[in-house]
């Protein structure tokens, strides 16, 4: 099933899209915008060649419709939202950011996706500005970030992010950036460098960078790879309900071997 979105699909509070066993993918228009809302689950999709679209109506949460401008052909963005899990998906191909996380977005969940064949793939914070991302907290687990895949996994700004036992399978310009003091936690996760490509695992991009706080735990380093760590290290605030055990970097591969919408139907178990 291709949706070709002629309008951004605007969702609403405490909704779940599930595609699990289906074969669901929303492509060649516009993309999934979350704004303003909080208690978002989005499972199960591919979403790919998201295109830009111009200035025009859509139906926001409530069934209103409104005029809004134009789109950059993001395939998933996150607008002052919170408490919001996107986990299993496919991401690729599309205009601008493959998930753009911004203006204030916080308690976010990025877990068991695949991005792959993209420049810009993953924002997290509005614009260097925009001081209210301060307060951002973004953690991402389990995801597979590759092959052709170029920068921003994710690109930072402000905010806070754990960034725990994902695989990395190589980058062009880096993989890690930010801009405007973030802080990061790289835990255990699998960095495995392109052989022609630029080695570094970070870039920050402006600023007083040898005082912000980036540190790389437990993380492995392939063909070359390099985290340049500063600052101190900053753990993560979870709750009793919302901590996890970070895996080791060992089992990295098996543990995003299925990263990405999972293959399944009523007769194929996932």
């Amino acid at each position: 099933m291709v949706i070709m979105l002629k309008r951004p699909l605007y969702v609403k509070s405490f909704t779940t899209i599930d595609g699990r066993g289906a074969n669901v993918q929303i492509a060649y228009g516009s993309g999934i915008v979350l704004q303003g809302i909080s208690n978002v689950i989005i499972h199960g999709l591919q979403i790919h060649n998201c295109r830009p679209q111009p200035d025009g109506p859509v139906v926001v949460p409530g069934g209103r419709i409104e005029q809004i401008g134009g789109a950059d052909g993001d395939a998933i963005r996150l607008v002052s939202s919170y408490k919001v899990w996107i986990d299993h998906n496919t991401l690729y191909s599309s205009n601008d950011g493959l998930l753009d996380v911004t203006r204030g977005s916080t308690a976010i969940t990025i877990s068991n996706n695949w991005f792959r064949n993209h420049d810009k793939v993953m924002l997290l914070g509005h614009d260097d500005g925009y001081v209210r991302d301060r307060r951002m907290r973004v953690t991402l687990a389990f995801n597979r970030f590759g092959p052709n895949c170029n920068q921003r996994m994710p690109r930072i700004r402000h905010g806070y992010a754990h960034i725990v036992n994902n695989f990395y399978d190589g980058w062009v310009d880096y993989a890690i950036g930010g801009s405007m003091h973030p802080s990061i936690k790289s835990q255990s996760n699998l960095f495995v460098a392109s052989s022609s490509t630029n080695k570094k695992v970070t870039s920050r991009i402006t600023g007083a960078s040898d005082s912000w706080n980036w540190w790389s735990v437990g993380d492995a380093f392939v063909n070359g790879a390099s985290f340049k760590q500063s600052g101190r290290r900053i753990r993560p605030r979870y709750s009793r309900e919302q901590r996890f055990r970070a895996e080791s970097v060992t089992r990295v591969r098996a543990l995003t071997r299925n990263a990405g919408a999972f293959l399944c139907s009523a007769r194929r178990r996932c």
